[in-house]
């Protein structure tokens, strides 16, 4: 039988009251609370980051502060920026490609609550992943909702809301994002409505 901790990794519903869960949010918020109170530059930063985001590769960074659910559900690829002011609510994972630059006060969503309201009264939620490609720009105060896949090379203009997954190469903007044109001198691809 699967934990709560291992429904809530797999997109099951599970309950987020569960002891484990609990645990690993309390541990992620003291150390993004422990960031907070540090540069990029302060003694004990690379530690700290690396100990919020285990395997988080030497050629990137995250410039505090920074909010996270758990921390470790991030899985972040060499050479990737994050600016400061940007929150991860990773009880689904949130894969980042290498060569990515995350701007500031980005948001990257992957909890879903229950539509059924008597359900909702519960501590229960399910999280869809988040993937995020290679070679992808967000700009600042991006908003990304879960089970949404971003594509690589893409561009997603400042203040876009990513309702929907985007295809490789694209410029897309706007609340919910749509593909404006694309990157890869082809055929923009054709948004949904």
């Amino acid at each position: 039988m699967k934990s709560e901790f291992e429904k809530m990794r797999s997109g099951e519903l599970y309950s987020y009251d569960d002891p484990q869960v609990r645990d690993s949010l309390n541990r992620g918020k003291a150390l993004c609370a422990r960031l907070r109170t540090m540069t990029m530059q302060s003694p004990g930063y690379r530690a700290t980051i690396e100990e919020l985001i285990p395997g988080l590769p030497e050629t990137s960074a995250v410039m505090p502060p920074v909010h996270c659910d758990h921390g470790h559900g991030l899985r972040i690829g060499e050479h990737v920026f994050i600016n400061a002011g940007c929150t991860f609510l990773d009880g689904g994972l949130i894969t980042i490609g290498a060569h990515t630059l995350i701007g500031p006060n980005c948001q990257i969503y992957t909890p879903n609550h229950p539509t059924d309201h008597r359900l909702r009264r519960q501590p229960v939620e399910t999280n869809l992943p988040v993937t995020i490609g290679a070679d992808c720009w967000l700009g600042g105060g991006v908003i990304v909702l879960p089970g949404v896949t971003i594509g690589d090379r893409c561009i997603i203009g400042a203040g876009s809301v990513v309702t929907r997954d985007i295809p490789a190469g694209s410029l897309a903007v706007g609340n919910p994002a749509r593909v404006v044109r694309s990157l890869d001198g082809g055929e923009a691809p054709v948004s949904e409505e």
